[in-house]
């Protein structure tokens, strides 16, 4: 259980006491899965009462989760939407809550939301309780840090465009990368993205090319204003995504729609190995 891996503080804690029961996780709740138990106390911490509440209330983050705008996002949410089936509730520290807020709440904004009222971190015991806290500040010495995707305006969509024109920006690029876009309704009648991404090229020395990818994901996760432009029908589209990495940000600055009859990107894409900038 994730609960023994450094997370709790030893403390007091909320008696769960005989109005509450243990259910298994459904599947509906995805973003709960593989957390290291299967089974969550009914009423949960969000004060939802049945699952269909919980269901339909935790799927509105789902999408946040994806955005992996915070390593300890899911551990976060879940704790209070499937807290775990132990004697006592153990809530989110204080400190995790800051933290994740601090990283997501731009990602909420980005789309229009604010961080809402009932996540106020100021509703969570302190550290010195026992509680899910952060994991140590050396946690972030033994992974790697990536470039942040962030939110930003949507670059034009370019249609029309000559590979020597492309080649002038691969060369003020970082990174450019081929894209597929396809959109599905879910059963809450919301939009779902399928996103797949296969790096075209990349000159970013540190970075490896499935790190680019997994970024661009996330980069259109979090600007999924400019998914919703790029996919004006339910038909797969193909795009390439271009830009640079700056002060450890990302920014996508070109995007071109990739036409099947089109032979200006594939020209370019090829010609780029041997291309020599000035």
């Amino acid at each position: 259980l994730f609960v023994v891996n450094g997370f709790l503080r030893v403390a007091t804690a909320l008696d769960i006491g005989l109005s509450t029961k243990c259910v298994v996780i459904p599947k509906e709740m995805g973003m709960c899965h593989n957390i290291g138990y299967s089974e969550m106390r009914l009423p949960n911490l969000m004060g939802h009462t049945s699952m269909a509440e919980v269901i339909l209330k935790s799927t509105t983050w789902q999408h946040l989760v994806h955005t992996d705008c915070h390593p300890h996002v899911r551990t976060f949410l879940c704790s209070l939407f499937a807290p775990i089936c132990l004697d006592t509730f153990i809530h989110p520290c204080r400190s995790m809550c800051a933290a994740v807020r601090d990283s997501c709440a731009p990602v909420l904004l980005c789309h229009g939301h604010p961080w809402p009222a009932i996540l106020d971190c100021d509703r969570f015991p302190g550290d010195e309780d026992m509680c899910l806290a952060p994991l140590t500040k050396d946690y972030k010495y033994l992974h790697k840090v990536l470039p942040k995707p962030t939110c930003q305006t949507c670059p034009t969509v370019e249609e029309f465009f000559t590979h020597k024109r492309v080649l002038e920006v691969f060369c003020d690029s970082n990174f450019a990368v081929k894209v597929k876009l396809s959109k599905k309704r879910t059963a809450f009648e919301d939009q779902e993205y399928n996103i797949e991404c296969q790096v075209e090229f990349i000159t970013q020395g540190s970075l490896l090319p499935y790190e680019t990818q997994s970024m661009i994901q996330q980069w259109l996760l979090i600007n999924e204003k400019c998914i919703e432009r790029m996919t004006p029908t339910h038909r797969p589209m193909v795009y390439l995504l271009v830009g640079n990495i700056e002060e450890g940000i990302i920014l996508v600055k070109q995007i071109y729609h990739w036409q099947r009859k089109d032979s200006q990107l594939t020209l370019a894409t090829q010609k780029w190995r041997y291309h020599k900038c000035l």
